[in-house]
């Protein structure tokens, strides 16, 4: 299958114009963006999760094959820092379940100050239900250990692959049949944009590492100005 890309979100209102028809309601965006890339990753619930009849309507709203990423709550990653995972893992999962065949991978985007601690890894990871495929962003440098890698490996839970100033600010680990990369901002003019050249080195990291079957999702978080719009469009045509 080949690469899945997309966007951190799709709300953005200095995209009217950019992506959307400056005539078109925003309530209708969704629409739109969805005949022009077949993912996205929904950072909504990160901050409020939203409701089922919500996630229902998205599934509605949204084409046949088009897979949503879900990033998951602050609560559970910020607030409870992993722990007690059980209540929130199991509200974000069953609220997410109304998005049917449209739900992607859940993305767990750790705080900057939370240092390594494998074992609370491995419990939250264990709380959600069979075949889930997690993606998981650490941003302490800790956490590049071994053991961290293990507990990913055993869990099948990809490493979230994530780039700051066009260049990898994680480690470059395979640890599930499947993979998952974030683009948070480029070094190109205009800014936050990224060049030809970074785009194209991540392209190459991709195909080195898995094979063309496997499911890799990369999305761009470099909102401003539209600016992961264009990068998006772009590193389309490279994976492809």
């Amino acid at each position: 299958m080949p690469v899945r890309v997309g966007t951190s979100g799709w709300q953005y209102r200095d995209w009217a114009g950019v992506l959307y028809p400056p005539e078109r309601p925003q309530r209708l965006w969704l629409e739109v963006y969805t005949e022009h890339f077949g993912t996205v990753e929904s950072n909504n619930a990160f901050y409020r999760l939203p409701s089922e009849e919500t996630f229902t309507q998205w599934r509605e709203r949204t084409p046949p094959g088009f897979v949503m990423a879900v990033k998951a709550s602050r609560y559970l990653t910020h607030i409870k820092r992993l722990r007690d995972p059980e209540e929130p893992v199991r509200r974000l999962m069953t609220h997410a379940a109304a998005l049917g065949d449209r739900l992607g991978p859940i993305l767990l985007q750790l705080p900057p100050t939370l240092q390594a601690d494998p074992e609370v890894l491995a419990a939250c990871l264990a709380c959600f239900p069979t075949g889930t495929r997690i993606a998981v962003e650490p941003r302490h440098a800790s956490w590049w250990t071994a053991d961290v890698r293990t507990v990913l490996t055993e869990h099948r839970a990809a490493l979230c692959w994530a780039d700051r100033g066009s260049r990898p600010v994680t480690p470059l680990w395979r640890t599930a049949d499947w993979g998952y990369v974030r683009f948070h901002a480029g070094r190109a003019d205009p800014a936050p944009r990224y060049g030809r050249t970074a785009l194209r080195s991540w392209a190459q990291r991709i195909a080195g590492t898995w094979p063309l079957s496997a499911d890799v999702f990369a999305y761009f978080n470099n909102d401003s100005g539209g600016a992961a719009v264009a990068d998006a469009r772009a590193f389309a045509r490279l994976v492809r």
